[in-house]
């Protein structure tokens, strides 16, 4: 299959139009509210739609995707049955309340004999009996999934959050001697290879505004440090001498940080993306690795054995104010930032454990989000700093999970060979 074709299926872009008629209402949601009670009876189907498979995946897609966001709680459907059956014409908004929905969502799904799909819905709040804002979307009936997933993110935005549905996760995936780097829904669906070399390609990353992939490979025997354009599909070498990797790119897209051996010893350099000049950062005859931008860009965080061990550390941008974050253990690897800047992630090992913990920099306090036997590695936040995907062999092999802020939640999205090193896309700008 043609390669600019394959990936330029991951940026479809569908119609969304405001339903007219309706004065919309923006309804924001303040820290520490508790979750919104959400109703979504069954939508409404046209004869096409209603043999079809296309309309329970929609529903069931969007009922998943709210159900994951934290911010949405969804009434459970076998409360529907204490009510009369919805009617769109006529709803009886009492009724909804009396099973404790603040919100409520009728949808309506067409199917063409192109095997197109309309989808409409619209969203009420439930105690003042108004209409808050409604959406209409089209695609082909493959694209179902995409569909609901930028339904949820128009829930999400009307009430003040950043989108979250129709981000993507870049990973490796393993299968055989076929070691190569993906991209993925956020839910593990609709996977898209992006590399195909007989060669090793790991430790992807995304660029500030999503559009081209950092990665490693050994296609020329040795690890280099190479850069994918999802949209023209060209891949450019940007690091070669010596071992090159885990390259991470800054907030402001100019710059990138990776470590690299080209002098010696494994040190954090600096690139230059518009003038292709590199700054070395670390001098130390320890390894220092694993570097990684502070949302604002003004920091970096990153892994050091210059006391002895592997520990967390963080340095400003140009190198300077080195400070070390953790204190305690032997062993803590793979510091991600969240997207507020407050928090990091990281791997540690105890007693020959691994599993994700998660530092307060405003508090200093230690949170524990993994309890399970195995190697737990490679934390990456979500968009909304809600959630982190990580990799796990908790069941044999290495897959991929996904855990809430506070470690509740974890659920699996990927099966099959073995897949590893997430990175999930940063917020759009």
């Amino acid at each position: 299959m043609n390669m600019r074709r394959t990936v330029l299926l991951l940026s479809v872009f569908l119609l969304g139009c405001l339903l007219r008629g309706q004065e919309e209402i923006t309804i924001r949601i303040k820290e520490g509210m508790p979750m919104v009670p959400v109703a979504m009876p069954a939508f409404q189907l046209d004869p096409a739609a209603q043999k079809d498979d296309a309309a329970a995946t929609l529903y069931e897609t969007l009922w998943k995707d709210l159900e994951f966001s934290r911010i949405f709680k969804m009434v459970p459907r076998e409360h529907y049955s204490y009510i009369p059956a919805f009617n769109p014409g006529a709803i009886r908004f009492k009724d909804w309340a009396s099973i404790q929905a603040n919100i409520l969502i009728s949808g309506q799904l067409e199917l063409s004999a192109d095997d197109r799909v309309i989808f409409s819905f619209k969203v009420y709040e439930v105690g003042s009996e108004r209409f808050i804002f409604g959406r209409n979307f089209g695609g082909k009936k493959d694209l179902v999934r995409l569909i609901a997933h930028r339904a949820a993110d128009e829930m999400l935005k009307h009430f003040g959050e950043k989108p979250l549905f129709t981000s993507k996760i870049v990973y490796v995936s393993e299968a055989g001697n076929d070691r190569d780097i993906y991209i993925m829904d956020y839910d593990g669906h609709r996977p898209t290879r992006i590399t195909f070399s007989s060669a090793m390609d790991m430790l992807p990353s995304w660029s500030a505004d999503n559009e081209k992939i950092l990665y490693t490979s050994y296609r020329n025997l040795s690890p280099e440090l190479f850069m994918f354009n999802i949209y023209s599909g060209k891949t450019e070498l940007l690091s070669s001498g010596g071992s090159n990797y885990a390259a991470d790119w800054s907030p402001t897209a100019d710059r990138i940080v990776f470590t690299s051996s080209k002098h010696g010893n494994a040190e954090i350099y600096l690139k230059d993306m518009k003038t292709g000049q590199e700054k070395r950062l670390t001098f130390n005859p320890a390894i220092d690795t694993s570097p990684c931008w502070s949302p604002n860009g003004r920091e970096i965080a990153f892994t050091s054995q210059r006391g002895g061990t592997p520990q967390i550390y963080i340095m400003d941008a140009e190198g300077s104010n080195v400070r070390r974050i953790t204190m305690e253990g032997s062993y803590h690897d793979s510091p991600a930032w969240s997207p507020d800047g407050m928090r990091l992630a990281f791997v540690s090992r105890i007693e020959n454990r691994f599993d994700i913990y998660v530092y307060n920099l405003k508090s200093n306090e230690i949170s524990k989000l993994t309890e399970n036997a195995g190697r737990n590695e490679n934390p990456s936040w979500s968009p909304d700093g809600r959630h982190l995907v990580f990799s796990s062999n908790r069941s044999g092999r290495y897959q991929l999970y996904l855990v809430d802020y506070d470690g509740r939640n974890v659920r699996q999205i990927t099966a099959g060979g073995e897949n590893k090193m997430p990175k999930w896309q940063r917020a759009p700008k």
